[in-house]
């Protein structure tokens, strides 16, 4: 009983073991604090670049693609089918976006992504980060979505984009007018297929009308467009944009950073891209349907989804119907005339006539990915010179690499405070051992043994370290919990913005708290405390009680 009576009187009066206790406290506390925020970031980040990629990615190795995407599902089907809940093809090129603003025209760099918006709602989330799916800010204003998140991902303006589009195509239409006489436009840099074979044509240069032709231009589409000149109908190819190709902060009145935008959702842009086969530019007018924030700078700064038979037949990935023979009866050649108006009016196009870049493949239980991998990679269809097949962790390796380093660096020099604390209580244990030599001498002289004195001190180790790790987990835990509303009062205090979610991309702190990952770093405080009191605990118990008393 004495060796647990002195450990807690040792504890409730030394009050220089306060300083322990903070010490391994605030270690604790920032430890248990600062995993929270990283895990918080580190799984909203995997899950928004799950959320523009798939499961599984089936890439090929040239940028033209390869021909017969149902082939290559089915034979995916056959390899791997009992894993796989849905496959969708896309096509994937570099390109450049021109648009206007202010009657001044502007280029962005884009990586665009041709898709099904079908398949890609069965393989990925993508519409849970369209805007206009979104509860957003503008202002102290909270404005809801402008069509349910669950609605079925297509190519459709919203309400507000096609009245947005109304009262946006006058004033496009004037813009183009007075360029058109200024002598800025000329003829439009659009892919021409000729009706009798597979061949295209590229018109120089760069600019179409949205609204059928100018005086002076050349309508690109003929009378088969569907055009007029006073109409305001979309064009048949459509985009989804990233947000921060259109975006940029403004100072409002109130000293605060406000987003502004140049384009929004019922305008058209031109896309530039390279043909298939050889380096030939081909041009392209489309319109923007709506735009994404996956909360990826990466991603939103430089991706645009685009209608994956359009991307196709302007990149020469698809080739025009092919016209009967000569015994053809009436109606397969009405079909065909029928076909090619399609064709000439890029409506009623058909992906599965064009070629595909990747596969992308949801899986039914996301922890097979490797078994799946390694099925399609002794896919005979599936040659290794021709694809590559990869998670959507390997095609972003990399990054996620770094994060996890980041992570892993950052622990490690956290949990230096802590060994910090614990070299703090070896110093306040040898003090004490030199101060209490005579009542070391005593005990001893009284009968207690070298093992009790050092189980004295072994025992305050271990009520230090359990009582700072035990506050410092509250104290995190309390500071995670309420980590936004601190944020809150820190920004107020300093009159700015801590956390500025135009900057991270995020409404609020993202934290999770692993129970296991509290349990380790609570478990290590203790370990290191007891640890530091070995070598105190050592020297007490070796203490000779005469010579202890020599001098007393």
């Amino acid at each position: 009983m004495y060796k647990l009576l002195l450990s807690s009187r040792y504890l409730r009066t030394r009050f220089i073991a306060l300083a322990s206790i903070v010490s391994v406290m605030l270690g604790v506390a920032t430890m248990i604090v600062v995993n929270s925020v990283m895990t918080g970031f580190s799984m909203q980040m995997r899950e928004r670049i799950h959320g523009i990629l798939a499961d599984v990615m089936i890439e090929t190795q040239s940028a033209d693609g390869e021909d017969h995407p149902e082939h290559y599902i089915r034979a995916i089907e056959d390899a791997a089918g009992q894993y796989i809940e849905a496959i969708t093809p896309t096509v994937e090129v570099y390109g450049m976006m021109t648009f206007h603003f202010m009657g001044m025209p502007f280029n962005r760099p884009v990586t665009l992504i041709g898709i099904d918006p079908h398949g890609k709602d069965l393989v990925s989330p993508l519409k849970e980060y369209l805007r206009s799916r979104q509860t957003r800010h503008e202002g102290e204003t909270l404005v809801g979505p402008e069509r349910p998140v669950d609605e079925p991902l297509d190519w459709s303006l919203s309400e507000p984009a096609r009245k947005y589009r109304e009262n946006w195509a006058p004033y496009e239409r004037n813009r183009q007018e007075m360029a058109a006489m200024e002598g800025e436009l000329a003829a439009p840099n659009v892919v021409m297929a000729s009706a009798d074979s597979n061949s295209s044509t590229a018109v120089e240069p760069a600019d179409v009308s949205p609204f059928g032709p100018v005086d002076g231009m050349v309508d690109p589409f003929g009378e088969s467009s569907g055009t007029s000149p006073d109409s305001t109908a979309p064009q048949p190819a459509r985009l989804f944009v990233g947000e921060g190709l259109f975006s940029f902060l403004e100072t409002g009145e109130d000293g605060k950073p406000v987003q502004k935008f140049v384009v929004l959702p019922g305008e058209d842009v031109s896309i530039t891209t390279v043909k298939q086969g050889k380096p030939e530019p081909v041009s392209f007018k489309a319109t923007v349907v709506d735009l994404f924030k996956s909360g990826m700078s990466e991603y939103d700064s430089t991706l645009v989804f685009c209608s994956l038979e359009h991307l196709q037949k302007f990149r020469g990935m698809m080739s025009p119907p092919e016209k009967p023979g000569a015994g053809a009866t009436q109606p397969q050649i009405e079909k065909w005339m029928a076909a090619m108006n399609g064709w000439q009016s890029n409506e009623n196009l058909d992906w599965r006539n064009g070629k595909f870049t990747t596969l992308q493949i949801k899986l039914k239980d996301p922890r097979t990915a490797g078994t799946v991998v390694d099925l399609l990679r002794r896919c005979r269809d599936l040659e290794f010179h021709r694809f590559q097949v990869k998670t959507w962790e390997q095609k972003q390796g990399p990054l996620l690499e770094a994060v996890e380093v980041e992570s892993a660096i950052l622990n490690v020099l956290l949990f230096l405070i802590i060994t910090v604390a614990g070299f703090g209580i070896l110093a306040i244990f040898y003090m004490i051992v030199v101060e209490k030599t005579r009542d070391i001498g005593i005990l001893k002289a009284l009968g207690a043994s070298s093992r009790g004195v050092m189980s004295i001190f072994l025992g305050y180790g271990l009520a230090l370290g359990i009582v700072g790790s035990g506050v410092g987990v509250g104290i995190g835990l309390l500071f995670v919990h309420y980590i936004n509303e601190i944020e809150h009062v820190i920004s107020w205090i300093l009159g700015r913005k801590v956390f500025d979610e135009n900057i991270y991309y995020f409404h609020e702190i993202p934290t999770v708290v692993q129970p296991g990952m509290v349990a380790w770093v609570a478990l290590g405080a203790v370990v290191i405390a007891v640890l530091a009191s070995v070598l105190p605990a050592r020297r007490a118990s070796s203490l000779h009680p005469v010579r202890a008393l020599r001098f007393e």
